[in-house]
């Protein structure tokens, strides 16, 4: 268990890089580097080394080692990321950058995604440090920019452009698992995350003949596109189970006494009732038209029209996306990626997942550990790129009522203090014995 001074330090950190406004609001539009400066002088005050580099002014990254008693041993990453996205003060109940502590909840934007895990590691860093204590393993920590848009200034330059800060890293720990879902029915499930789906941003631009609002037109781009995007809209995507899906649904059925096989999946998840919410949106790849851009005069037929669709696509499963949106889009529209990132898998039966399980079992005996894939995507994409395998593990325990999943970009994002006193000490726990 962390010391007594960790849980105080977790709740100030927290509060502390809430009170940074780390907006990010794409198109390079964010500015990092007064919350990693924060975050290099706490590690610095461990009696860390901690390196600071960046893409872009402004954009920087923090990563720092921790030498393991093993030099054999492969090492273990720890990331987070310091960019938070944007939120409108009018619509909260507590400033969003005010790092508020009230009633024993800390609110602001990024105190659930992702500055509480920053400040966790911050906190077992420090504790560590003031016990003399060390890792088996090394420990690799990192604090990343950009995470909230493209990660070019991140993850992604990081491990293009400064892959030595990572070496000997074969796993890594990151956002987002291990947090308390509550049923409705009384049981308290804690999914940790073993994947997640791949990221296809796409870009459709329809063309055809501009001209007068009143004449026919049988090339009317903006008719074309719609077209498309209808197609995709009501696309019934089939069932794909990766590994660590079906191992979640064979957890989740065990855990409710369900006998349904996983040969009628849609069966099971009504059957499974609020928790089919961990799994119900990566049985599928899935493409959600999001954005539309055409036209600049009610009586003038555009040329060209375009529009922006989020797709997500399961390990294993990106050529099958890729070849029905060829068929979805048709012939008179083209697709392109406007960004892309891979599919990840984790296994569940290593002993890293293993000792995340038994931390959390450790803090929360009541609780029911289940593994489950993301539907969208971390840093971890990007580290995979040096042959990381990455986890989702940011331990929080909330109480009922708290929908965890909601805050993540939400109004009124808020965690509470007794949640990130359990963090550090799962977190703590983990490390010890990683």
């Amino acid at each position: 268990m962390a010391d007594a001074q960790a849980r105080d330090e977790v709740v100030r950190f927290t509060s502390d890089l809430i009170r940074i406004d780390t907006t990010n609001r794409g198109g390079g539009d964010c500015r990092e580097r007064p919350a990693a400066e924060y975050a290099a002088e706490l590690l610095a005050g461990a009696g860390l080394e901690p390196t600071l580099v960046e893409r872009t002014p402004g954009r920087t990254n923090v990563v720092a080692r921790i030498e393991g008693t093993d030099p054999a041993a492969d090492a273990l990453l720890l990331h987070g990321h310091l960019d938070v996205v944007p939120a409108e003060a009018a619509d909260w109940s507590v400033h969003p950058f005010s790092g508020e502590v009230r009633d024993g909840v800390v609110w602001g934007r990024g105190a659930v995604d992702m500055k509480n895990m920053d400040a966790m590691i911050l906190a077992v860093v420090r504790s560590w440090a003031r016990q003399g204590l060390r890792p088996r393993r090394d420990l690799v920590v990192a604090f990343t920019a950009d995470e909230e848009a493209s990660a070019v200034d991140g993850a992604g330059f990081l491990a293009d452009r400064h892959p030595h800060l990572f070496e000997g890293c074969t796993e890594a720990v990151g956002e987002s698992g291990a947090f308390t879902f509550h049923d409705g029915a009384g049981r308290q499930i804690y999914p940790i995350a073993a994947g997640e789906r791949g990221t296809g941003w796409i870009k459709l631009t329809a063309r055809g003949r501009a001209g007068h609002g009143s004449k026919v037109n049988r090339e009317n781009a903006v008719t074309r596109l719609a077209g498309a995007i209808a197609r995709i809209g009501e696309h019934e995507w089939p069932l794909r189970l990766t590994p660590t899906v079906r191992a979640a649904l064979t957890e989740l059925a065990a855990l409710y006494g369900i006998e349904t096989g996983l040969d009628d999946v849609d069966a099971l998840l009504d059957k499974l009732g609020p928790a089919a919410r961990l799994v119900e949106s990566t049985v599928r790849n899935s493409a959600n038209p999001t954005m539309l851009e055409a036209g600049y005069k009610v009586n003038v037929i555009p040329g060209e029209a375009v529009a922006y669709v989020d797709g997500r696509y399961l390990a294993g499963c990106e050529e099958e996306f890729r070849a029905t949106l060829d068929e979805l889009v048709g012939p008179d529209v083209q697709w392109e990626f406007a960004h892309r990132e891979v599919a990840l898998q984790a296994p569940v039966e290593s002993p890293t997942y293993r000792r995340m399980r038994a931390a959390v079992e450790e803090f929360a005996p009541e609780g029911h550990v289940v593994p489950y894939c993301m539907s969208g995507g971390t840093d971890a994409k990007q580290f995979s790129r040096l042959g990381i395998t990455g986890y989702g593990f940011a331990p929080l325990k909330l109480p009922e009522g708290y929908d965890y999943q909601a805050l993540f970009h939400g109004v009124d994002e808020r965690v509470p203090v007794e949640a990130l006193h359990f963090g550090v000490d799962v977190l703590d726990r983990f490390l010890r014995t990683a």
